[in-house]
């Protein structure tokens, strides 16, 4: 049997691109982290507007990661982008390069070919992705065939998170702050130029003895640049976050949820109150180490021209946290995200990722954690 299962659905829905079937979770028990779970059913009342915000705010003061439920779609409607990723990483490497990131210059939308980081002194990633922009006129770019085809599927899967999922969860942190409810939302609006993006993500299984050069790790402990993350169900465990103890701890793959952890923007912006979350990915366990690990994700990141400082807000002012930050620097959105990628790229295809603090941009820096 192959390492999916699938059988193919409607031509109305997806083409002939065979259907996507979940693997099933570990059955080992591994060091789960507590994750609060917020119920976005909840949201269209005040009272429970107010409820979920407080869960949230509790939630975020031991770790920037939580489960979000019944956010509007089915897994029956999620999987259908499962099914388009794994087509998509079946394509030829050759046609897969036609489209491939300006990665060099900071550009991460289109396709990342794996081994361009280096993990360890001569082992590198293991990953490919396929970022998707905004569905708006000024990210307009070609597509392999597939992705086109598909098309309608996709931009109505992409734009539901942005309008239907993410949008709740910027009011939530605005009600945190003590800010205006659309405050974020004003910050992230869909038609303005931003590095919000959906994701296609594979990650190749590796043999024993790779993993064992790797010391287990696939991607070392880092944090992501923009505003949130979103992680759509992915039963291989292999995501861990870090907790404030310093210990590395499992995410469990909750049926009918996502994972959503906080990036470095609303970091800078919060002074550091919201806290960017580092995680990494390592080797799954014995009975999913044959498995690939195909991921879907979308990345919600503020408009390109917003200057990364700490916004007035009467929490922050109450806890000392009002100011420049970040020694005063102003940078922007997508200043960061640029500089972030294209540090991660030399000039000759390859990158490190090596522990320690790195300088990114105008004496900025990011860390990365064994």
């Amino acid at each position: 049997m192959s390492q999916t299962q699938t059988s193919t659905i409607s031509a109305e829905r997806l083409g002939k691109i065979p259907q996507y079937i979940q693997f099933p979770e570990t059955i080992h028990e591994l060091d789960w982290a507590d994750l609060a779970t917020l119920d976005l059913s909840k949201f269209n009342t005040p009272e429970g507007k107010q409820k979920l915000a407080q869960q949230l705010q509790n939630a975020i003061q031991q770790i920037g990661f939580f489960y979000i439920t019944n956010f509007g779609l089915t897994q029956e409607e999620v999987d259908p982008q499962f099914a388009i990723g794994k087509e998509f990483f079946n394509l030829p490497t050759e046609e897969k390069l036609k489209y491939r990131a300006d990665l060099e210059n900071g550009g991460y939308n289109g396709y990342k070919p794996r081994g361009l980081r280096e993990i360890v002194p001569g082992h590198f990633d293991n990953t490919e992705i396929y970022n998707i922009p905004k569905f708006i006129p000024q990210y307009e770019r070609p597509h392999p065939a597939l992705i086109k085809e598909n098309w309608p599927e996709i931009e109505k899967f992409g734009r539901f998170i942005h309008h239907e999922i993410v949008s709740k969860l910027l009011v939530l942190f605005a009600i945190i702050l003590e800010l205006p409810e659309k405050y974020f939302l004003e910050r992230h609006r869909y038609d303005e130029k931003s590095d919000c993006h959906l994701r296609y993500m594979k990650y190749h299984h590796r043999t024993a003895e790779e993993n064992e050069k790797l010391n287990n790790v696939w991607v070392k402990g880092h944090t992501d640049f923009g505003s949130l993350t979103l992680l759509f169900r992915q039963p291989v465990a292999a995501l861990q976050v870090r907790t404030p103890q310093e210990t590395w701890k499992y995410v469990k793959p909750y049926p009918a949820s996502i994972t959503v952890n906080i990036a470095d923007s609303l970091s800078f912006l919060t002074n550091g109150y919201l806290k960017s979350s580092i995680h990494r990915v390592v080797a799954p366990p014995p009975d999913q180490a044959h498995l690939d690990r195909l991921g879907v994700l979308y990345f919600v990141r503020p408009e390109d021209d917003l200057i990364l400082k700490p916004i007035e807000s009467p929490l922050l002012e109450r806890l000392g946290l009002k100011g420049e930050g970040g020694d005063g620097v102003h940078l922007t959105a997508g200043e960061w995200v640029k500089a972030r990628v294209a540090k991660n790229v030399n000039k000759a295809g390859g990158s490190k990722e090596a522990s320690g603090e790195q300088e990114i941009i105008k004496g900025v820096k990011a860390k990365y954690y064994d």
